[in-house]
């Protein structure tokens, strides 16, 4: 039997729903202004289901999604509160890690739109040094390209916390990256930079078979959360820069996503929890049947 680290599940899907409107193109974000104390409860509801991990919700505060909607003044005061949010569920549940999520520059699901590396390296630096003082870990997300791996593996090294990296990879094929990169060839980024954990996340958990078996080969602990999407892979790019127009699905039930998770388990994955609309009652239920099997929860 093994220890296992349980994440949290989606926030940003979780804050829509709890919100009740389209909250506009800085979703999350613009919820915690309109909303506060929610991304606390979520928190809360989340240790509350036994996951032992708060990441915080910081994914989505980065330069090129303010600049846009007039709130880049904002940076660095947006991820005060987000942190806040998180301790303070922490404070509450005595217990759990905070990890501090960086999610992917130019848009989720894009990887077309990956930065040179040294542009990117710099702004996950900035990044890094805000969350620094504040986590325990450095939480990669979403990540979709070699290159921008390797630009976020450079810059959170200088918050002097364990990195983890976490790739989203194809829907039809988890052995690849979004970008077709085969999940092999991450091995070359790692020798770069230090890192903790490898995970995927935000794919469709039909797809993490694939990438546990491509991700164990690395010798670094590793796991999964996949999102409770329909598959975006075969789904066409905007012209404009934006994600492409994914939907949640209806059939990924928290019996069935627990399922799947208890398979990346038995593949040797010692880190799993869920994304995008997987919510506190697949997390709850992942928890219990993890217990059940006889595996304990750091």
């Amino acid at each position: 039997m093994a220890e296992i680290t349980l994440l949290d599940g989606g926030m940003g899907q979780e804050l829509v729903a709890r919100a009740g409107r389209d909250p506009g193109a800085l979703w999350a974000t613009r919820v915690m202004i309109d909303h506060p104390g929610m991304v606390k409860a979520i928190h809360a509801d989340y240790f509350a289901a036994g996951a032992s991990v708060a990441t915080t919700n910081t994914y989505n505060i980065l330069h090129d999604r303010l600049v846009r909607d007039g709130m880049d003044h904002m940076f660095h005061a947006l991820h005060l509160r987000a942190l806040a949010e998180a301790h303070e569920a922490k404070a509450e549940a005595g217990r759990g890690l905070i990890a501090g999520s960086m999610g992917p520059l130019g848009e989720s699901y894009r990887p077309d739109l990956t930065p040179p590396v040294e542009v990117s390296a710099a702004l996950y630096a900035e990044k890094a040094r805000l969350l620094s003082a504040h986590v325990d870990v450095i939480l990669l997300e979403t990540l979709s390209s070699l290159d921008l791996c390797r630009g976020a593996v450079r810059g959170a090294q200088v918050a002097g916390r364990p990195v983890w990296l976490s790739v989203s990879v194809d829907d039809r094929d988890g052995s690849r990256l979004r970008s077709g990169e085969p999940l092999h060839e991450l091995g070359e980024v790692l020798a770069e930079g230090a890192v903790a954990a490898v995970l995927a996340n935000c794919s469709m958990p039909e797809a993490m078979g694939d990438a546990m078996a491509a991700l164990r080969v690395f010798g670094l602990p590793f796991g999964a959360y996949a999102n409770g999407f329909s598959e975006i892979s075969g789904l066409p790019l905007p012209e404009e820069q934006k994600a492409p127009a994914y939907c949640a699905r209806h059939d990924l039930s928290p019996e069935r996503y627990t399922a799947f998770a208890l398979q990346w388990v038995a593949a040797g994955a010692t880190i799993v929890g869920g994304c995008c609309e997987v919510g506190p009652a697949h997390i709850r239920h992942l928890h219990d049947a993890l217990l059940a099997a006889g595996h304990t929860i750091r």
